[in-house]
């Protein structure tokens, strides 16, 4: 029997291909869809999936305010498996890691969604054979499962860590030419990462950055002005010189490099690139 799920997001394109991701995975099948957090309790509460794909941002009432909307209402023991889905927020990350509940980063990646639906069922697995364990000698099973304390516990790291203020380095260091450079955030136009190198390109230099992953550089950068346009680039917005329209309705953006580089737009990144230039 399919594992039955929700896709809540205000984007449209971010719902649509991670349904297709979905259904090209088999064996889940996607019972409704949400634009927001209001949406998203109530289809909770009305469908009971087993697992609920939740966009971190959206207006009014975000991914952990429907969290704790559920578990204001006493849901806690029919909760989903939550995979929480963010294009950026970093730190939070780490929380999702330290509590044992899945997330997504957009762009969407085919493989990292066919994990994170893995192992939501085998947590799934787990929370079946635990309802069918024989009551303690108490004569009731324990209060709280361990997805609950994992739930409340996410919870009290994101307050903490929304209520700090995380610092940025204004400098960013790249190695290049066997030397070390000290670079201005303002003057990265963008970095890329293939097959593990992380490049980062300014108007006059060219380098390699030590960070493994881009997940971990965008932790080192302002996120006002730069944006993941794509899952293996990130952009400085103010170093992009041209759109251009590509193939159905999709966007390459023309950079101001010396080799004015042309870096494509994900379909999910597409709303947030018409946002941010009135397209």
């Amino acid at each position: 029997m399919p594992m039955t799920a929700l896709i809540v997001d205000d984007e449209r394109l971010a719902r649509e291909e991670l349904k297709y991701l979905l259904d090209s995975a088999g064996g889940v099948e996607v019972i409704a869809q949400g634009e927001n957090g209001i949406e998203a309790v109530h289809l909770i509460l009305t469908h009971h999936p087993d697992v609920v794909f939740l966009d971190v941002q959206m207006p009014g009432l975000d991914g952990f305010a429907v969290l704790k909307k559920l578990l204001e209402r006493d849901e806690a023991d029919r909760m989903p498996q939550i995979i929480f889905a963010t294009a950026f927020d970093q730190y939070a990350v780490r929380a999702f890691d330290v509590n044992a509940i899945d997330y997504l980063l957009k762009p969407f990646d085919r493989a990292r969604v066919l994990q994170a639906l893995e192992r939501a069922r085998l947590r799934l697995q787990e929370a079946h054979q635990l309802d069918q364990e024989p009551p303690h000698e108490n004569g009731s099973l324990a209060e709280i499962k361990p997805s609950d304390a994992r739930l409340d516990a996410l919870l009290r790291l994101i307050e903490q860590q929304q209520g700090g203020v995380r610092p940025r380095s204004g400098k960013i260091v790249l190695q290049a030419h066997n030397r070390l450079f000290l670079v201005d955030q303002k003057d990265i136009c963008f970095a890329a990462i293939e097959e593990g190198i992380i490049s980062v390109v300014t108007p006059t230099l060219e380098g390699h950055s030590k960070c493994r992953t881009i997940e971990e550089l965008l932790e080192l950068l302002d996120p006002s002005i730069f944006w993941r346009a794509h899952r293996s680039f990130v952009v400085n917005i103010n170093h992009i010189k041209e759109v251009v329209p590509w193939f159905k309705s999709s966007y390459q953006l023309r950079m101001d490099d010396r080799k004015q580089t042309e870096i494509p737009v994900s379909r999910a990144q597409t709303r947030r690139l018409r946002e941010l230039f009135k397209l």
